[in-house]
């Protein structure tokens, strides 16, 4: 498919780290790109099949920040 062909070039080329998408039609446009570009990207390699953690902090690979409350004295 061509549109996976050319997102793989411009990520291999470095010319993109991600993409906006603009479907022609929705939901159907969008559910067309699912359904036939994402697993062909997904088979080379480029776009991921899961995600290791569960929340967005973890997807991002951002640490827990301390939490505030534990060192505030009581009154």
């Amino acid at each position: 498919m061509r549109v996976a062909d050319d997102i793989e070039h411009w990520f291999n080329g470095g010319a993109a780290d991600g993409f906006n998408l603009m479907p022609d039609a929705l939901p159907g446009g969008l559910q067309d790109f699912v359904d036939g570009v994402v697993p062909i990207l997904q088979k080379r390699g480029i776009f991921r099949t899961g995600y290791e953690g569960a929340t967005l902090r973890e997807h991002l690979g951002l640490a827990r920040p301390d939490n505030a409350q534990l060192w505030r004295k009581s009154a």
